[in-house]
């Protein structure tokens, strides 16, 4: 695996659930010219609803379907299923129709062919993989399962990310080790979370942006989406 122009290094995000937060987040992410993946439930398009967190009431308003090709318009649309089940508890007919009709969809309003995803509720197993990878147009996907590291995995149907992005102390510690890191084979910096969460705190958009300028505008880094870093 070599990223673009020769560069050892990566740096990739994925945010899960579709919800109108990731329009301010792709703000950011584009004044840091960083590129992310996000997990669209077709099924869930223009539904409304309220989370408790933290004791916040938070929106989880998904975007319209309407809306989408422009909001996401520069990063990756990926599979998060049809309406968000625990795919472990499903047949196997089930778990087609619920990856395979998302990405279907999810391809014809993007305007291109949807290779990824992110296992909803993040349970996913070794059974689970491989029917998705047999019988659908799925290429890789993500876990919730973060590793600490930055080491190139073999396994991109289980693929795991590096950190969670609410994990501000390890996020900053592990970005500064990233950005000085002089790698000889290649490394990737891969966050998610969703984009809903960065409302549960007012200080929390303040330090995701205080991470995204850490790690962005460095020579050695290519900064891409998770099919752009997954599948070169």
């Amino acid at each position: 695996m070599v990223f673009e122009n020769n560069k050892n290094k990566a740096v990739t995000f994925s945010y899960d659930d579709g919800v109108t937060q990731d329009i301010r987040l792709i703000e950011l992410l584009n004044k840091y010219g960083l590129k992310c993946t996000f997990n669209l439930n077709s099924g869930l398009l223009s539904q409304k609803g309220i989370l408790m967190r933290e004791g916040n009431r938070v929106s989880h308003y998904k975007i319209h379907k309407d809306d989408v090709k422009y909001v996401y318009d520069g990063h990756e649309i990926a599979v998060h299923t049809l309406t968000h089940p625990d795919l472990t508890s499903l047949g196997d007919e089930e778990i087609i129709c619920q990856v395979e009709e998302d990405r279907v969809a999810l391809s014809d309003i993007a305007g291109y062919n949807v290779v990824g995803m992110a296992y909803p509720c993040g349970t996913c197993n070794r059974r689970v993989a491989d029917i998705i990878k047999d019988n659908t147009g799925v290429k890789y996907a993500r876990t919730i399962s973060c590793t600490k590291s930055f080491d190139v995995q073999e396994d991109i149907m289980l693929f795991n990310p590096t950190l969670f992005h609410l994990d501000f102390d390890d996020m900053m510690r592990m970005g500064e080790e990233f950005i000085t890191l002089n790698a000889d084979t290649p490394k990737i910096l891969y966050v998610w979370g969703h984009a809903y969460e960065m409302d549960y705190n007012g200080d929390y958009w303040v330090r995701l942006e205080e991470f995204f300028k850490l790690i962005s505008n460095r020579d050695d880094v290519f900064y891409g989406t998770n099919k752009e870093v997954l599948l070169p």
